[in-house]
């Protein structure tokens, strides 16, 4: 029997049992539900979660969880599993054994509340699409119906906060690498989302680009709850609350773990920018660290 066959049913007997949890309250007998809920305060949770790729064990017994308007650094090395965590959060896959929730249901029911830049996109460029367009397209995967005027105003609003007011009529094609990360991060704000997660998108960009880059990301941090994936280990950027390093553990390599930070102020600024932190791999944290005792 193969290990993804193997977290099905381990995923099946997990359901079954929180059916027979409900039953057995219905019927006055004590049973506790199998997989806990997280408090309100929490954007992401994650409980015991596994997931693999036929053979290929991802994800084992992986638990933590991110409270609302956190900014969270999410790093590993290229191959450890960063994007498939990111789809399993945004609802693109399913876990096959554990729980992932977003506010609290899966993520799937919590779509119009989840922004997301792929890492890679697939526009044609031969597809004469303008800026303006792209980012309104994040408005066409919404389930409520908004007015035109509406839309209109929710995507000066998302290009205003992306910087890319200026590049509206110029086609997506045409744009710097830099520009168009700016642009997905606009067309993922543009439903005003409660979670933004992107997946590496300062890839490729020069130093210049990924600090304005990063001045965006500033000016939405604490009203929306950001987790972002990068390949560097060492190092991330200041406006990180924490940082949670995936397959860092040698002798637990599909696991995710909370590590501290501290400020680097002997990088090269030319090479890294200003205000990094270095990740502390030597140094753990428990999971409610990031919210300083807050789940007491």
């Amino acid at each position: 029997m193969n290990q993804e066959i193997k977290y099905r049913i381990a995923s099946l007997r997990q359901r079954t049992g929180s059916l027979n949890s409900i039953e057995g309250k219905e019927h006055g007998a004590s049973i506790e539900p199998t997989l806990p809920h997280p408090p309100d305060n929490v954007a992401i949770w994650c409980h015991d979660l596994g997931f693999c790729y036929r053979e290929a064990e991802v994800f084992r017994n992986v638990s933590f969880h991110v409270h609302s308007g956190e900014f969270v650094v999410l790093t590993g090395k290229n191959g450890a599993g960063k994007s498939t965590l990111l789809r399993l959060i945004v609802g693109l896959l399913e876990p096959q054994q554990g729980q992932v929730l977003v506010f609290g249901v899966s993520p799937r029911r919590r779509i119009e509340s989840i922004g997301y830049v792929p890492q890679h996109t697939n526009f044609d460029q031969a597809f004469p699409i303008r800026v303006e367009d792209v980012v309104g397209m994040g408005r066409l995967s919404g389930l409520s119906y908004i007015s035109k005027d509406q839309k209109k105003v929710d995507i000066e609003w998302a290009m205003e906060q992306a910087e890319v007011t200026d590049l509206r009529a110029r086609p997506f094609s045409a744009l710097s690498g830099g520009q168009r990360r700016r642009v997905l991060v606009a067309r993922a704000l543009v439903g005003h989302p409660r979670l933004l997660v992107m997946d590496e998108p300062t890839a490729n960009m020069d130093i210049g680009s990924e600090n304005k880059f990063f001045e965006v990301l500033a000016r939405i941090k604490r009203s929306t709850t950001v987790l972002i994936a990068t390949h560097d280990s060492n190092f991330v950027s200041g406006l990180a609350d924490t940082v949670l390093c995936v397959g860092q553990d040698s002798e637990h390599p599909h696991s995710v773990h909370r590590h501290a930070m501290e400020k680097a102020e002997d990088l090269p600024k030319d090479i890294y920018g200003s205000n990094m932190l270095r990740v502390r791999h030597d140094i753990e944290l428990p999971d409610n660290a990031c919210c300083e005792g807050k789940d007491q």
